[in-house]
């Protein structure tokens, strides 16, 4: 399947309890890129190697509502956030598998690992779990590590203290 690539993405910023998000969309208004104010450089570089010729513009994000919703307390908020990112086959598998696991839950690596069927690939699934563009909607924050000790996310520690409060789970500290 060819699908285009968006020629347009908007960036929106958004006051949260926990930081200014930076939320990118599309035309279509699907979200393409998360990421927190501490990471905008970073985040600009990834959007300039992955969605090549696309110009990047500011402006209101229309997922900020629900971005807004779910910071204050509503678990449901995210749930219409439509969203697609650039990535490999095995980094996409990764989080499609993240988008399972349910609000208020935690589950280790090696079990995200053997649930999209490569189980010895646990090193492999942390990276891919590091580079979600799509932090939040694809909840990384969920996955710990196998001893219960919470490790880095791709939006930073800020963003992953912040979603296990507004979904309600919250594993140990190292």
């Amino acid at each position: 399947m060819n699908i285009t690539p968006p020629e347009v993405l908007t960036l929106g910023r958004l006051r949260t309890p926990i930081g200014t998000a930076l939320l990118v969309t599309d035309e279509t208004g699907t979200l393409r890129a998360f990421n927190w104010t501490d990471y905008e450089a970073a985040m600009r570089r990834w959007i300039a190697k992955h969605y090549v010729g696309a110009r990047l513009v500011d402006g209101d994000s229309p997922v900020a509502d629900a971005f807004d919703r779910y910071f204050t307390g509503d678990g449901t908020g995210l749930e219409a956030v439509r969203w697609r990112a650039k990535g490999t086959d095995f980094q996409l598998s990764v989080w499609n598998a993240l988008t399972t696991i349910p609000p208020g839950e935690t589950i280790s690596y090696k079990t995200l690992a053997t649930r999209i069927g490569r189980p010895t690939a646990v090193r492999a699934v942390g990276l891919a779990n590091g580079a979600n563009p799509v932090a939040v909607i694809v909840p990384c924050h969920r996955v710990i590590g196998a001893n219960g000790c919470s490790w880095a996310m791709a939006a930073g520690w800020p963003g992953r203290n912040g979603c296990w409060r507004a979904n309600g789970s919250r594993p140990r500290e190292a």
